[in-house]
């Protein structure tokens, strides 16, 4: 058999396994419109997405997964089937710090799918506000950065909002030098958000240290002016360079190669257990001696793990804080629970800001 021939066969098997494919997808999106019809049976105002569900699913799809092919490709495979299928249940309705092209929104369509209704929003509050009057399922919004913390905004907002953590995303951050088709030495400012300058500081110090550096709302927005701006360039990813036509001049410039993002998915509802769970609260103390220790006792004594602490001012007077703490487990677990139940009887102040399934993608 000779080459032409062997390749013949094999793209007809090709052929036949993308048939099988297609078949399969289909008979999976029928399944999925019979359960928004069970749901809508039950109750008209039912919600489909369960981000429990997606989650045990997408574990499962890497567990199985044997190769060629990675698991994080093989799971956002997947990811994009199930969005595509609960759009034929109801298309999901997600709000996202913007505007568009930026890293929020790159990490809304990582956790939600390509099907989604994904809108941008001007602030941090906004996306809050779109959530709790309805008119978004969902919102997206930075929490912290591996480099350079928490986003002060997002935590001072779960003061007051009445919106439950259902997700959570960790996007590894590539940042470009971007611009139209300008050399490195004709630059004479560069535009970006002042984080993404603070993660490039090394490289624009090696680069171009006489240059002006401008920081502006977004990554996004400084790919707009760099595009309007002659000897200019701009910090940002790779769906601003194609939404705003610029070259990238210098690719992965960020000065840590594991710079990453975490960003929360906030919604009215409460997740239910998955697995493989964290849980975050609101908490505040007495300002005296030994008061934070004696707090987080009872987290100790149940032998809960807790992944981050992070202290904001209360608003309530002059030096007085509260402490946002990340936990591992769901609030449902026995043993977190009692934990929290203890907590929560010694505690100033005490609030479950959710339960929510581990990062997946």
């Amino acid at each position: 058999m000779n080459e032409t021939e062997k390749l013949g066969e094999i793209r007809k098997r090709i052929d036949d396994i993308d048939s099988s494919i297609q078949e399969l997808l289909n008979q999976r999106a029928e399944a999925a419109i019979d359960v928004a019809r069970v749901k809508l049976a039950a109750d008209p105002n039912a919600v489909f997405y369960r981000p429990e569900r997606e989650a045990e699913v997408l574990r499962r799809v890497k567990e199985r997964n044997r190769g060629p092919l990675d698991d994080d490709t093989v799971a956002w495979l997947f990811r994009e089937i199930m969005s595509s299928c609960l759009a034929l249940e109801r298309p999901l309705k997600v709000a996202y710090l913007g505007p568009e092209g930026t890293f929020t929104q790159a990490a809304a369509l990582r956790h939600f799918g390509h099907a989604a209704e994904a809108e941008a929003m001007g602030s941090i509050p906004d996306v809050f506000q779109e959530v709790e009057n309805g008119a978004a399922d969902y919102g997206v919004i930075p929490v912290e950065n591996s480099s350079e913390g928490v986003v002060n905004h997002t935590l001072d907002m779960f003061l007051t909002s009445p919106l439950q953590i259902c997700g959570e995303v960790s996007l590894r951050i590539h940042h470009n030098l971007l611009g139209l088709s300008t050399r490195l030495e004709d630059i004479t400012r560069v535009f970006s958000h002042q984080q993404s300058l603070a993660q490039c500081r090394g490289w624009l110090d090696r680069h171009l240290p006489f240059v002006e550096r401008v920081a502006v709302g977004s990554n996004a927005e400084a790919a707009r002016l760099a595009a309007q701006t002659e000897q200019s360039a701009a910090i940002a990813g790779q769906a601003a360079a194609e939404l705003y036509r610029l070259d990238t001049l210098a690719q992965n410039i960020e000065d840590d190669a594991d710079n990453t993002t975490r960003f929360l998915v906030i919604g009215r509802h409460a997740t239910q257990p998955s697995g493989d769970d964290k849980t975050s609260i609101l908490v505040s103390t007495r300002n005296e001696s030994g008061s934070l220790y004696r707090l987080l006792q009872p987290l100790a004594d149940h032998s809960i793990s807790m992944t981050r602490i992070e202290s904001r001012p209360s608003r309530r007077g002059n030096w007085d804080y509260v402490f946002f703490i990340d936990l591992l487990g769901h609030r449902e677990d026995p043993k977190l629970s009692a934990a929290l139940r203890e907590l929560g009887r010694i505690a100033g102040m005490y609030k479950e800001l959710g339960s929510y399934p581990r990062g997946v993608l």
